[in-house]
């Protein structure tokens, strides 16, 4: 099933017909974390792209129930996926993971190749960035005796009554999908050459019509669509980003709105529509997950206060104590003589102690040192 994420807006669509046969198909795209698991012999454990194909009745002038896909719905959704996924951007450049939904609005033959027509559109009009545009077509076959006709782009009257279905989908450059029916025995090699050779011109042509409404991937993702930020942190930190029983990775989405997914590797992907949710995430993981050393020096904020000292989050998520004897050069009475909760402070990291926990300090701060924090934390 798809992710409930997928429902919340379409970010690119694309209607593509050829003769009484339409299709509607479009695009939406999701966070790492909407991946379909496979649970089978697949030797991947997720889906990253994943292509519906419906065929209502009323697509053929019929009147009947409406019910879940069948085999012949699921395997030409199998085709146009299979056509379609090797011109997909690697996961490394395009994070994001696609469905694409076909609804076939009526029909008269190769459904299926006007499927990976429209998705080629749909991906376009959605900004992905795509390696290269696909169309495709269907070849018939005609066998009577010794003598045999192949058609081009055949219509469902020469599927129903021919003696072949040839389904053809590829790039100017190649093909990327194949798929056969056949009512008789055999055919010699030669004319299943024939027929790859006769479907490319058709190709050529229907892609030509295609891109004259859109010939690239648009420039720019759908405002809708969520952005995505990605950050590798050292593995052996996933744990702590996590928080026990996935507390601390909760409070961030519950505090910036952003969805956060990580893998085994360290790879951490961040999700929101607004960028700016996305970029306040980030800035609170790769606080909590940067390395210290003795003599770092900060802009912090004190955010409770206890007899003996007070804490100042100075990275997003970091936090660390400042002894009652740190805060100044003089004896200090009451730790609220020096500071209250909310005030901004220079602090410098003295010790960071066996058990992780950071200790602060107010002095020995050269003023450039400190003039040098305070650039760092404006610039963000």
């Amino acid at each position: 099933m798809p992710h409930r994420n997928f429902a919340r807006a379409v970010h690119g669509s694309g209607l593509f017909q050829r003769g009484l046969t339409q299709v509607l198909s479009i695009a939406t795209l999701g966070t790492p974390g909407d991946a379909q698991e496979l649970d089978d012999l697949h030797p991947d454990e997720q889906k990253r792209y994943l292509h519906h194909y419906n065929f209502p009745p009323y697509s053929v002038g019929e009147t009947k129930p409406m019910r879940s896909p069948g085999r012949r719905e699921i395997g030409h959704g199998a085709l146009a996926e299979r056509a379609i996924i090797p011109i997909l951007p690697d996961k490394d450049k395009f994070p994001y993971v696609i469905r694409v939904v076909s609804e076939v609005l009526s029909s008269n033959g190769s459904t299926s190749m006007g499927s990976v027509c429209g998705s080629t559109l749909a991906l376009m009009d959605a900004g992905v960035p795509i390696t290269k545009p696909v169309s495709g077509a269907a070849m018939g076959l005609i066998k009577e005796g010794d003598e045999v006709r192949i058609l081009t782009d055949i219509q469902g009257i020469e599927d129903f009554l021919g003696d072949m279905d040839f389904k053809v989908a590829g790039t100017d450059s190649g093909i990327t999908a194949l798929q056969m029916d056949m009512k008789i025995n055999g055919l010699p090699i030669a004319v299943i050459a024939d027929a790859i050779r006769q479907a490319k011109p058709a190709r050529m042509h229907i892609l030509e019509k295609m891109l004259t409404t859109i010939d690239k991937p648009r420039p720019e993702l759908s405002p809708y669509a969520p952005r995505l930020l990605t950050i590798r942190i050292d593995p052996d930190m996933i744990g702590m980003v996590i928080g026990p029983g996935g507390k601390t990775i909760k409070g961030i989405t519950e505090q910036t709105g952003a969805k956060v997914d990580i893998e085994d590797d360290g790879t951490i992907t961040i999700s929101a529509v607004e960028g700016e949710k996305a970029k306040q995430a980030r800035s609170i993981i790769e606080g909590m997950t940067r390395k210290l050393s003795t003599g770092d020096v900060y802009v912090g904020r004190v955010t409770r206060i206890i007899p003996i000292g007070a804490f100042v989050e100075f990275l997003p998520g970091k936090e660390g104590m400042i002894h009652i004897s740190q805060l100044a050069d003089y004896r200090v009475g009451k730790v609220e003589d020096e500071v209250a909760v909310g005030d901004e402070v220079i602090v410098k990291v003295r010790e960071i102690d066996g058990r992780g926990r950071i200790n602060l300090t107010r002095l020995g701060i050269h003023p450039d040192e400190a003039a040098a924090a305070r650039e760092a934390a404006a610039a963000g």
